[in-house]
């Protein structure tokens, strides 16, 4: 009952231009806020943050008026958004953990139905995996090997290692679009990397 009356409220959330206004309206909710509030101490280290990240760029590339508000603009709204989000995911961490505890403990009698709704999820996630099962390999060899693996060990690497090769990954995309730039284009994005280094370290 709770997630078909939820469903068309995320679906909704879910809108960017939904997610724009929001963001908007948090924004100008904390400004008018009063600075003796947690609101208004949160947008004061919002317009800090904001500003050090102009000084930032302006050390790498030239920084002018109509530039200057763009990024102020467009910084502060990212900012907020990155904050919400950051937010929603964490609710939805301890939403599921509540649920774990509530599932576990058969609080309010609540056992069946969430393990009904899971075992769903789980059927509606394998089924991609049986459907490619040759005949001749047995269903419970099938998902020792790929779904479940005897040692109850996950069948994907560590968050660790999945978070190194997709940092890596990123590095090498943002390294290839950074010399492609520099080399095909009137866009010296190098020698403003190299210059921003250089004003950081202060030479």
């Amino acid at each position: 009952m709770i997630r078909l009356f939820w469903t068309p409220v995320r679906k909704l959330l879910q809108f960017p231009l939904v997610q724009f206004s929001i963001v908007i309206f948090l924004i100008l909710l904390m400004q008018a806020a009063d600075e003796n509030t947690v609101l208004g101490e949160a947008f004061d280290g919002l317009d800090k943050l904001v500003d050090w990240s102009v000084r930032a760029v302006s050390a790498v590339v030239t920084v002018k008026s109509f530039t200057r508000s763009g990024l102020t603009f467009w910084l502060m709204i990212a900012y907020v958004y990155l904050a919400c989000w950051a937010l929603a995911a964490i609710a939805r961490i301890m939403l599921g953990l509540l649920i774990d505890i509530i599932g576990r403990n058969n609080i309010l009698w609540l056992r069946h139905p969430i393990a009904r709704e899971r075992g769903a999820e789980a059927y509606r996630a394998w089924l991609p995996l049986e459907r490619i099962r040759p005949q001749q390999i047995p269903q419970a060899e099938w998902e020792t090997t790929y779904a479940w693996p005897p040692n109850n060990a996950p069948p994907y690497p560590p968050l660790a290692q999945r978070v190194a090769r997709g940092t890596a990954v990123y590095a090498v995309l943002l390294a290839v679009i950074a010399i492609s730039l520099q080399e095909f284009t009137p866009v010296p994005v190098l020698s403003w990397i190299e210059s921003g280094l250089k004003r950081a370290a202060g030479l």
